[in-house]
């Protein structure tokens, strides 16, 4: 994917995306020592940087493909991004979500016009659910990362964050899917300048980290994390991208997660949900290393559950 490409993409969904606020709190930049610059998607439509990948997705399906619709399986913030999306592009979503998905998610689904589909707490049988609608009503079937017109639209979030602090020394991203880190750091190699890029991810779920290290797409066999929205895994399209891309991935205890987030609900006064708060965790983990640099932070969503605050 080249740097036209990303340039292009982020012309095309400007007109369906927020261009998010980025913050700055000087006692946190005491604290770590260094210059951060939080570029806030949780203000993003829908509440995370996932519209950005399911608007460009939607965007580029030929008029047939659009007609009949698109699917997706997703827990949590892609089921309410595609959601969004479509209906802002007069496009049906099937949104494949497991029974055990909090009730407000499901609820935010619906409320963006997604039609849902519940099945069994499974990956076998979101897929299978998924298959079934791609076959029964001709659905066009997009991943929630692993898919390269989703991972250039999420690269968007970073671009404008270049756009406004070019002389940033890393930008730093918690790991999922990998949809988020690979697009940044496209973005960071081609509108940085020698701006690298690193990944926050929990211990509980470091599939991310021994990929990297083992050179093969690794798996989780638990998935026992706050950061829900961190729980699934790399894919053959975004994986070759942080390898190439990818400077290192930190891993953070659950404790780290639960104090960064902390922090960034008093001193920045905005919501973030376990996931963002992880790329700030990771920056605690690396003091030493990001002493003095600037530091572009993606807040990558702020769809928390208030009645289940961990603090």
């Amino acid at each position: 994917m080249d740097k036209q490409q990303l340039i292009d993409c982020h012309e095309r969904i400007k007109p369906f995306i927020h261009n998010t606020p980025v913050l700055t709190s000087r006692l946190i930049n005491k604290i770590v020592g260094a210059h951060l610059y939080f570029k806030c998607e949780n203000f993003q439509r829908m509440g995370a940087f996932k519209m950005r990948g399911a608007v460009n997705a939607i965007m580029q399906l030929t008029k047939e493909q659009k007609q009949g619709g698109v699917v997706t399986h997703s827990s949590g913030n892609f089921a309410q991004a595609l959601s969004l999306s479509a209906l802002s592009l007069g496009v049906k979503a099937y949104i494949v979500m497991p029974s055990s998905a909090p009730e407000v998610k499901k609820e935010a689904v619906r409320s963006y016009g997604g039609i849902l589909i519940e099945c069994e707490p499974t990956l076998e049988a979101r897929e299978r659910e998924s298959e079934r609608i791609v076959k029964e009503k001709g659905a066009t079937f997009i991943h929630p990362s692993n898919d390269d017109h989703v991972i250039l639209g999420q690269g968007t979030a970073c671009k404008e964050l270049l756009e406004l602090h070019p002389d940033l020394d890393y930008v730093i991203t918690p790991v999922g899917g990998g949809g988020l880190i690979a697009g940044s750091a496209l973005a960071a190699h081609y509108f940085g300048n020698d701006c690298k890029t690193i990944g926050g991810e929990p211990f509980e779920v470091d599939d991310a980290y021994r990929s990297l290290h083992s050179g093969k797409i690794e798996t989780n066999t638990s998935t026992n994390t706050i950061a829900d929205g961190l729980k699934t895994q790399l894919g053959d399209r975004n994986f070759p991208i942080i390898q190439k891309h990818v400077d290192e991935i930190v891993r953070v205890t659950e404790e780290e997660i639960v104090s960064a987030m902390q922090l960034i609900w008093e001193r920045l006064k905005i919501v973030c949900e376990p996931s963002s708060a992880v790329a700030l965790a990771a920056i605690f983990k690396r003091k030493e290393k990001l002493s003095n640099k600037k530091i572009g932070v993606l807040i990558s969503g702020g769809n928390v559950d208030l009645s289940a605050l961990p603090f």
